[in-house]
């Protein structure tokens, strides 16, 4: 869509980027993007997109020619299309080459470490074992290495590939030319610190072992990254698939593809309204909750507008089509989620922060102990020992698990615990929250009408009222005499079948129960009857509609009798979760699509002094950015369509697993249980993992760095090399596996 900078307009365009495998590769692309004269770009690893803001005169190929100068590839976004097509599992892949790796690498680590099982030319089935691991399941590695040294670059990627090879070939060299080869070698696990020429030790089980470890690390990040598209595909499937639209007064079904502007169609009760318009016969109420967050059905009649993607829960409709397409509010919300998504900071990984750095003086290291010793006339076989031990303790095994045992363990435990961890991206946002938003409906409140108060006139039994209004009710489609039939019928048992019922469009109902003449509805439908509210009664009716609930009048044999009072009601552990959200150092504000009334009430049961009410679907993002840009670190807590963009938007989003596949998809953590307590127990885990993460990192690189100068001293040969990382690798696993007793 064309905008302008200045006096020069600009165009935006959405980049789909390949290759990436590491944050500093999203880096990369960005920083040669924003090198072009007047393009601003930013590149999402996680989403695997660049946001691109151009000037209106420069191709966008050029764009996509610049990337591939840096070694990877862009296409731009596609038409839309009618048909979905099935998903290709672009994990399946990475999938089977981690598979052959560790099936592969196991018993070459096992022949290695384990003198019993060194039989005679163990040696040569170690190394028909390793090579495929090495070659075939560290390709990705191999090819990430060669772009990156063709632009002169270095990543993780650089390290895991050299030290693998350098085994490898270290091994082939001693298997071949030096000693490993002869019968009967074995592997004595000697620990000593003393300088050797390693001509026969192999070293295929660090080769095998560091591959298979970090493409299981590989494979964990690329499938929670996978996810983070579902949002928008699980946006745009809530619309209906097809309509029926009326054509010289008969009804045809189409695709809703295929629904023009001016078009007028039927919808039934139960249907999807299949897309915005404008009503022209019918009335009806409409439950448009998992779009506006609205607790109430909203009652529609001929002019009201409706929105695409909401449920005629009452009589059939005729719809004129005022808005297709992309221009729906439905669309709208899926640009909104993807907007959010997309221009979400990004967290870099420490790992690829320190790679840019370490990696080189790894190499230098490397290729400087290697110098030095054949400068001192120590030999060929020693100079090598010392520089391959250099890049093997350098190669970072324990690094690649640090996250990904981190994460599988603590994610493991949150799923046991009713917590869905999204990636390692939402633990680091968890540390620095302070402010939490919550929705109202079906987060704080049960997200369904309920009965929640009944008053009688004097004389009058609870029971009777019940009885009569639940039976009339009972045969009702209104959501909200559904809430009232079903309190009925939990506080009375079984209801009578009422006789003569009728529905009076807008008012309520009418009908005859156990002989008696009832009126259930508004008060101007008992009014219509000469049945006047007495004053106690009356007193009821304005204090639930003061607190912003509905009362619904109930009369019979000529007279009123009672008022049922129907409300979204509060959790029963929503009061609970506030005060350890608060107790977490996080400050909570209401926010809701519902009226200032009713989300004053809910906020004074509940413990919450800030609410944001009234507040439209597309607004909710702008209320994030707005707490956003006042310094704040925002979560945010919800379950609906509407709440799908603020929850992508939000610094940490939460998503109550009782709600919408969208918002589930657009939130960094589910909460399996509908249950606001878990959102606190949510963040609590996500904090202590990212402690056991870091703590992870620091060991990792710690071992590294201070076995580094024992490497080239020549005093360390790789076979401890070997140990050292393996040992730090055991430290690591064990470190993660405490996330398991998280209370």
């Amino acid at each position: 869509m064309p905008a302008t900078t200045g006096d020069r307009p600009t165009g935006v365009v959405e980049l789909s980027i390949g290759g990436m495998t590491c944050a500093s590769c999203a880096n990369r692309i960005e920083r040669k993007l924003n090198k072009l004269e007047g393009v601003t770009a930013t590149v999402n690893f996680a989403t695997e997109k660049a946001k691109v803001t151009f000037p209106a005169d420069l191709d966008p190929q050029a764009l996509i020619a610049e990337v591939e100068k840096a070694g990877y590839t862009a296409t731009l976004p596609e038409p839309p299309k009618d048909e979905t097509p099935a998903e290709p599992d672009d994990l399946a892949p990475l999938r089977t080459r981690l598979i052959v790796s560790v099936v592969l690498a196991v018993p070459v680590v096992a022949m290695a470490m384990i003198p019993a099982l060194q039989f005679t030319y163990w040696q040569w089935l170690s190394l028909t074992l390793a090579a495929p691991v090495v070659v075939y399941g560290g390709l990705p590695f191999h090819r990430a290495t060669w772009t990156n040294l063709r632009h002169g670059t270095a990543t993780m990627d650089t390290l895991v590939s050299l030290g693998t090879i350098a085994a490898l070939g270290w091994s082939l060299w001693a298997l071949f030319l030096g000693d490993a080869g002869m019968p009967g070698m074995t592997h004595g696990f000697d620990l000593t610190i003393s300088r050797g020429d390693g001509s026969a030790n192999i070293y295929l089980e660090a080769a095998a072992g560091v591959t298979a470890f970090i493409l299981a690390g590989r494979y964990f990040e690329a499938r929670s990254k996978r996810r983070a598209g579902a949002a928008l595909r699980a946006l745009l499937e809530l619309g209906a698939k097809d309509v029926a639209v009326l054509r010289d007064g008969r009804e045809v079904r189409i695709p809703i593809g295929e629904l023009k502007t001016g078009d007028r169609f039927v919808v039934r009760p139960g249907e999807k309204i299949a897309t915005d318009g404008v009503i022209e016969e019918g009335s009806s109420a409409v439950d448009a909750s998992m779009l506006t967050g609205e607790s109430v059905p909203v009652e529609v009649r001929p002019g009201d507008p409706v929105t695409g993607a909401t449920v005629n829960a009452g009589g059939r409709l005729i719809v004129r089509a005022t808005r297709v397409g992309s221009d729906t509010q439905l669309a709208q919300m899926a640009r909104l989620v993807e907007e959010a998504q997309t221009g979400k900071a990004q967290v870099q990984r420490l790992a690829d922060r320190i790679s840019g750095v370490f990696v080189p003086i790894v190499i230098a290291l490397s290729v400087a102990t290697l110098g030095y010793w054949l400068g001192t006339g120590e030999g060929a076989e020693a100079a090598f020992t010392a520089a391959v031990a250099v890049l093997i303790i350098a190669c970072p095994c324990a690094l690649g698990l640090a996250t990904p045992t981190a994460l599988l363990v603590g994610t493991g435990r949150g799923a046991q615990l009713g917590i869905l961890i999204k990636g390692p991206e939402v633990l680091e946002s968890t540390r620095t929250i302070d402010t939490i938003v919550l929705d109202k409906t079906g987060t704080v409140t049960e997200g369904r009408m309920t009965l929640v108060g009944v008053h009688v006139a004097e004389g009058v039994a609870e029971e009777e009222a019940l009885r009569l209004a639940g039976a009339l009710e009972h045969a009702s489609e209104h959501p909200i005499a559904q809430a009232i039939a079903r309190g009925a019928a939990e506080r009375v048992g079984d209801l009578p079948s009422p006789e003569d019922f009728a529905n009076v469009e807008g008012l309520g109902v009418q009908g005859v129960v156990e002989g008696h003449a009832v009126l259930v509805g508004r008060p101007a439908l008992l009014a219509e009857w000469s049945q006047h509210l007495p004053a106690g009664l009356t007193r009821a009716l304005e204090d639930a509609q003061a607190a912003g609930r509905t009362a619904v009048t109930v009369g019979w044999d000529g007279q009123a009798r009672a008022v049922l009072v129907v409300a979204d009601a509060v959790k029963p552990t929503s009061a609970e979760a506030i005060r350890e959200l608060r107790a977490l150092g996080l400050t909570p504000v209401l926010l809701t699509g519902d009226n200032e009334a009713v989300a004053r009430t809910v906020a004074a049961q509940v413990g919450i002094d800030e609410v944001i009410a009234e507040v439209l679907p597309t607004d909710k993002v702008d209320v994030i950015k707005r707490l956003q840009a006042e310094g704040k670190t925002v979560a945010m807590v919800g379950d609906g369509v509407n709440d799908a963009a603020a929850l992508a938007q939000a610094d940490l989003g939460l998503a109550m697993g009782t709600g919408t596949d969208v918002a589930i998809e657009a939130a960094d953590l589910t909460l399996v249980r509908g249950d606001l307590r878990v959102a606190a127990d949510a963040i609590r885990l996500s904090r202590r993992t990212l402690r056991t993460i870091k703590g992870n990192l620091f060991w990792a690189f710690a071992y590294n760095v201070a076995a580094l100068p024992l490497a080239a001293a020549g005093l360390l040969n790789p076979m401890i090399a070997g140990a050292a990382m393996a040992f730090s690798s055991v430290f690591v696993v064990g470190n993660s596996l405490r996330l398991r007793r998280f209370r």
